[in-house]
């Protein structure tokens, strides 16, 4: 699936919905309870089924990257599916530490 700046995509299995903040360098599959994302126009008003990839749920507000890739998703609607790409499960990304103002 290729993805732009700003595409919304939704997990059909649960109640995930992200934001793409930095698209891959590549065609990936993003998936999310095992299943592949779709885009927010064409996902089911509600969940389908129930997610099989339960390993990590995702957090409103936090985003999720693949750094090899180079994928960044921001999370709009949390859901216990796990987001992938390519199989590989997305890390939460970390808070940069601002200097102190002394």
């Amino acid at each position: 699936m290729l993805v732009r700046v700003g595409d919304r995509l939704a997990s059909a299995v649960c109640g995930t919905q992200v934001i793409v903040v930095r698209p891959p360098r590549k065609a990936v599959t993003i998936t999310c309870g095992g299943e592949p994302m779709r885009p927010l126009a064409e996902a089911p008003a509600e969940p389908q089924g129930t997610p099989v990839d339960t390993e990590r749920g995702t957090l409103l507000g936090k985003r999720y990257i693949h750094p090899e890739y180079g994928l960044e998703l921001l999370c709009t609607k949390p859901g216990a599916g796990t987001l992938r790409a390519d199989g590989v499960i997305l890390e939460i990304k970390e808070a940069k530490s601002l200097p102190s103002s002394d």
